[in-house]
């Protein structure tokens, strides 16, 4: 695969398809744990470690996994990586492990992990599915971390446990309240759509030749009417 290809598979989940601002996946955990900069960083890297090395796994077993049973593998082999990297975490940064509790481990069934699995690593070889697994981490934790950074900022006035502008305001506390978080995230999801060059597509003119109920109607000057005896 070309070199270009390559970075292609890698770019594309930081903007253009960022599982958290374009295809709004994971929003559980990027609600739930962006109330400080530090814990959207701890999330985001738990979270690539284990979409690159299940993707290299899976696509390395994607012809020897039967296809009854990919969903379960894929869930078995992305719970052995998470149990690494929870190990890890307790291990090296408790502060961090405590921070995210029950989200940490729930890494496990993470749609965006899951999806990756079967959308990409299961059809492509080893190469593209890390850099893909990669790039979807990063934007993840850009996504988190920029979220993490706003809602700590005006929320609690500082970041990464600096304060910042405890001498110029008093915080938002709403900011880092569940209410807060959607704001924050409904305003990123604005953004990325902007950056995306999304303009909304403008509804489709179906027409009497797309529409279902052709074979039941006849066409007059006004529009389309039922025939007589049928409803």
């Amino acid at each position: 695969m070309e070199k270009k290809s390559l970075f292609k598979e890698f770019s594309k989940g930081i903007i253009k398809e960022n599982p958290v601002l374009c295809l709004v996946l994971g929003t559980c955990p990027t609600l739930a744990v962006t109330t400080s900069a530090s814990n959207a960083i701890g999330m985001g890297v738990a979270a690539t470690a284990v979409l690159v090395c299940s993707n290299m796994v899976i696509s390395l077993l994607r012809k020897v996994i039967p296809g009854k049973v990919r969903i379960p593998a894929y869930i078995t082999i992305i719970a052995g990586f998470v149990t690494i990297v929870q190990m890890l975490v307790q291990a090296f940064a408790p502060a961090i492990n405590d921070s995210l509790g029950i989200y940490l481990p729930l890494i496990v069934v993470n749609c965006i992990i899951l999806g990756r699995a079967e959308m990409f690593a299961s059809k492509n070889k080893v190469i593209p599915s890390m850099l893909d697994g990669l790039g979807m981490g990063v934007g993840f934790t850009a996504a988190m971390l920029l979220m993490g950074m706003i809602r700590e900022l005006f929320g609690a006035g500082s970041l990464f446990g600096i304060p910042i502008l405890s001498n110029f305001m008093s915080p938002v506390i709403a900011f880092i309240l569940p209410p807060g978080g959607f704001f924050v995230f409904g305003m990123l999801i604005a953004l990325a759509n902007k950056l995306n060059g999304g303009k909304g597509k403008a509804p489709e003119e179906v027409g009497c030749a797309g529409c279902p109920m052709k074979n039941r109607c006849q066409n007059i000057k006004d529009g389309c009417k039922t025939k007589e005896g049928e409803a």
